[in-house]
Formats: C-alpha cells, sequence, structure tokens
C-alpha cells in the first residue's frame, strides 16, 4: 500500500475569501493532493487547509501554501480571538497510512528549514521536538504574536530554524508531527465571557480537567454566543461523548445551555465510534465497515 501523509496547515487569516482562495490554488497546484477540509472562521480570523496525499506532494504542497500565505499576509494588521504567533500559524503532519511517527518527523525537518530559509523563525513542537519544554504548542505560543519579539529575546525561546530575530509581518511557525487530534468547539447561549472561562476549567488540562484536553473560551461577537474551543490530543483516553457531557453540566449550573457544536477539520472514524457507542449504546457487533 503506498504511504499517505496528512497536514492541517492553519494561516491567520479567515475573513478575506480573496487572499484564502490565493493560497487554496497555491497548494493544489500541486498534483495528486486530496482535500480533506477547508475550515474559515471569521471570528478566529483562521483558515485551517487539510490535505493528505504521499508525503513528497503533501511536502511540497505545504511548501507552495506557506510561501503563498507568507506573502500576502500581515500579522502587523491581524485581529482575531483564537490565540496565533504566525501568518503560518500551525503546521502539524499527521501520519494516516503506512506513515510512522518518525517518518512524519522528518517531513516536519524539512518544512521547518525550507520555512526558515524564507525569513520565518520556526519552531517544533511535539514529537519533532527534543527539548520538553517546548513541546507543547500552548507553551510555545504563550504570549501569542504581540510578545514574541520580546520572548525570542531570551536565550531558552531561540527558534529552531529560520532567523533569530523577530519578524513582524510574517511572526513566526510552529511545525512538527503529532497523533491525529480531534478540534471539537461547544457554543454556549451567552455573551458572559467570564462564565466560559469558568466552564473551560472544568474540562481544560492547565487548569485540572482531563490531561488530553485543551481548551480555551472565547467570545463569538456576531452569533453574541460563547465558545469553549478545544484541542482533544488523545481521543482514545479522553473521548468527545466525556467532554460534551461535563460542559454540558457545568454549563447547567450557570442556567447556560449548548446551542450547537463544531468538529474542525477531519475526525478519525475511531473517535465516532465512541460517540455511538455512548449516546445509542451501538452493538459491539457493529464495524466501520459498515460505514459508507
Amino acid at each position: 500500500m503506498d504511504k499517505i501523509l496528512m497536514a492541517e496547515v492553519n494561516i491567520s487569516e479567515g475573513t478575506d475569501l480573496d487572499l484564502i482562495e490565493q493560497v487554496k490554488e497555491a497548494f493544489l497546484s500541486v498534483d495528486g493532493i486530496e482535500v480533506v477540509d477547508i475550515d474559515s472562521n471569521k471570528d478566529h480570523n483562521r483558515t485551517v487547509f487539510t490535505y493528505k496525499g504521499c508525503p513528497d506532494n503533501v511536502l511540497e504542497a505545504t511548501k507552495r501554501l506557506a510561501k503563498k500565505a507568507v506573502e500576502l499576509i500581515d500579522m502587523t494588521k491581524h485581529k482575531g480571538s483564537h490565540p496565533r504567533m504566525g501568518a503560518v500559524d500551525v503546521v502539524p503532519f499527521i501520519p494516516v497510512r503506512e506513515m510512522t511517527t518518525e517518518d512524519c518527523v522528518v517531513i516536519a525537518k524539512e518544512f521547518g528549514k525550507y520555512l526558515g530559509s524564507l525569513g520565518v523563525p520556526v519552531y517544533f513542537y511535539e514529537d519533532a521536538q527534543d527539548k520538553e519544554y517546548r513541546k507543547s504548542l500552548p507553551k510555545i505560543r504563550k504570549g501569542q504574536y504581540e510578545g514574541l519579539e520580546e520572548k525570542m529575546k531570551d536565550e531558552a525561546w531561540t527558534p529552531d530554524e529560520g532567523p533569530k530575530e523577530f519578524n513582524p509581518k510574517s511572526g513566526a511557525t510552529v511545525t512538527g508531527a503529532r497523533f491525529p487530534l480531534v478540534a471539537f468547539n461547544i457554543n454556549l447561549d451567552t455573551e458572559d465571557l467570564e462564565i466560559g472561562k469558568e466552564i473551560v476549567k472544568s474540562v481544560r488540562a492547565a487548569a485540572g480537567g482531563y490531561t488530553f484536553v485543551r481548551a480555551i473560551a472565547l467570545a463569538l461577537e456576531e452569533q453574541k454566543q460563547v465558545q469553549v474551543s478545544m484541542n482533544m490530543i488523545n481521543y482514545e483516553k479522553t473521548p468527545i461523548h466525556r467532554v460534551y457531557e461535563t460542559i454540558k453540566s457545568e454549563a447547567s449550573r450557570y442556567n447556560v445551555n449548548i446551542v450547537d457544536t463544531e468538529l474542525v477539520g477531519p475526525v478519525p472514524l475511531a473517535a465516532i465510534r465512541d460517540v455511538l457507542d455512548f449516546y445509542i449504546r451501538i452493538s459491539k457487533n457493529f464495524s466501520i465497515d459498515q460505514v459508507y
């Protein structure tokens, strides 16, 4: 069987449709790329491009995407509710078929070297990072774009690739290899961000919640809602339904209801299987092969 690699490229632009289309055209100029999902969020001011293919094609497509995004996006003008530190903010490479984590690390390192050659400071994370304190995306991105110039003056935060000086236009990029995560958002019928922050504490690892959940509360001003935005970094150890039920229960304490939820980007079938198991008590005889 052929090797299949997936990339999930997060860029800091979710409102300029013409710019987003130009970035899309850049990576689709590579043959053999299968688009899995493209998600643009105006409140986050962020777009996530998810695609897969053979490793060489995915790497080339990611280089072209990043080059176009760096060319078009000016971080000095960027505003958005989602944490970010660069025009090309984070680029994880994910094994899909016949790929090892080590294979993905090689791809991430080559991409990081290329992006660094374009004048963008690059940090490796997760399995592509040797230093333990720099493995976590939230730790690398702490302080966001606004705090990046000062952060880079600290030798502990010298970039792994690219210039060692702050790049005002492009910020910095984080890239690496990781286990397939589930980006799961829950939207609440309240405009009170403080309530959202209290609810987040029930699931966020750093606040004593679930070890494999990273979460923040964001204001969705157009919808007049608050969003609990989450990265579930290991759905096998912390399934979707457990997090959903916890937030539902905590929200009820404030007379707040769940309006709807969002799954951003691809979702492993195994994660959906867990949801089916919990909510409809599906038979153990059920097989994912029955899904078509």
